[in-house]
């Protein structure tokens, strides 16, 4: 192939790279407040120039927003994307849940970070205990609370060890959680915030149940790739 027929395609991955750059940008953020065009250009290491033309063109697809200050912010489009996705995710997770629900005899949950919050993605009970844990998906806390949301917490220090909880969300109930984003040793990071927990009525063994999360984390990382 000529050196004239390779440029065009070279530029225009790099314009696809740039635009993706700026919706993790955006999405990085964890809040309503957007970036600035300024800040984007820093973030990506361009002009303004470019910026301008990136967002306009995100913006005609509906993935961002300009609001009347200049900010730029992920718009609707983004959330039609990711429903889209949810399903597929869950699909897919829930096997690697039920595996581990039922071997540790605890309710399973893979829990994602939306800004400031945890939220419980999947979740899946034991199928042959007599008492568990109720807990359900679309459940919400604060990421500095219970062992999934500090697990979060520990995963963007590169930490990959076990966080324990005892009663902090549901009283009596105690919780292991590890983190997804430090789950395969020196690969990239996780382009999702997440992490793999069980959550039981007696308190668990991490000797026992600490290898099986951190598998359970390898599979999962492999479905939020």
């Amino acid at each position: 192939m000529s050196s004239e027929a390779s440029a065009p395609r070279s530029e225009s991955s790099q314009t696809l790279d740039r635009g993706i750059r700026i919706l993790e940008s955006l999405a990085a953020r964890g809040d309503s407040a957007g970036l600035t065009v300024t800040e984007l250009a820093t973030a990506l290491g361009v002009g303004r120039p470019v910026v301008y033309r990136l967002v306009t063109t995100l913006e005609a697809h509906h993935l961002v927003a300009r609001a009347d200050d200049g900010r730029v912010r992920l718009a609707l489009g983004i959330s039609r994307l990711a429903s889209a996705v949810t399903p597929i995710v869950r699909a897919e997770a829930r096997p690697v849940l039920r595996e581990l629900a039922d071997a540790v005899g605890a309710t399973a949950h893979l829990t994602i970070a939306e800004g400031d919050e945890a939220l419980a993605l999947v979740v899946v009970e034991p199928s042959w205990t007599d008492f568990h844990v109720a807990y359900r998906s679309g459940a919400r806390h604060r990421l500095d609370q219970g062992a999934a949301g500090r697990a979060i917490l520990a995963g963007r220090s590169g930490q990959d060890g076990v966080v324990a909880s005892d009663g902090e969300l549901q009283a009596g109930a105690h919780g292991l959680a590890v983190p997804l984003a430090a789950a395969v040793a020196g690969s990239a990071p996780a382009t999702v915030e997440a992490s793999v927990g069980v959550v039981a009525l007696e308190p668990l063994d991490v000797r026992v149940v600490g290898p099986r999360l951190q598998r359970a984390a390898r599979a999962l990382r492999a479905v939020l790739r």
